[in-house]
C-alpha cells in the first residue's frame, strides 16, 4: 500500500487531499499516475501536466524524473505555488 497526496488545484480536482493506493508491485511514475487517476481522464491529464512536480517520500524530484514507486512510498503531486 502506498499513499498519494494532492495539493492546491489538484486537491480540488481529485476531491480529496490524499488516499491510500493499493500497490502490490513497483510501478513507474506513468503507471502509478494511471492507477491513481483510475477512470478520471481529467485527473490523469492534470497529474501528467509538465508543470506538476512530484515528491516521493518527502523529496521533490527534478523535472522529468521517472522514479519507480514502491509499496509503502508516499507520493505527492505538487502544482505550481505562489504567495508570500
Amino acid at each position: 500500500m502506498s499513499r498519494v497526496l494532492f495539493f492546491g488545484r489538484l486537491r480540488d480536482q481529485a476531491g480529496m487531499s490524499g488516499h491510500p493506493v493499493p500497490l502490490a508491485v513497483p510501478l513507474g511514475l506513468a503507471e502509478f499516475r494511471e492507477q491513481v487517476a483510475g477512470s478520471d481522464s481529467g485527473l490523469l491529464a492534470a497529474l501528467s501536466a509538465p508543470v506538476i512536480r512530484v515528491a516521493v517520500n518527502g523529496t521533490v524530484l527534478p523535472r522529468g524524473a521517472n522514479p519507480v514507486i514502491r509499496p509503502g512510498d508516499e507520493v505527492a503531486f505538487l502544482p505550481p505555488f505562489s504567495g508570500g
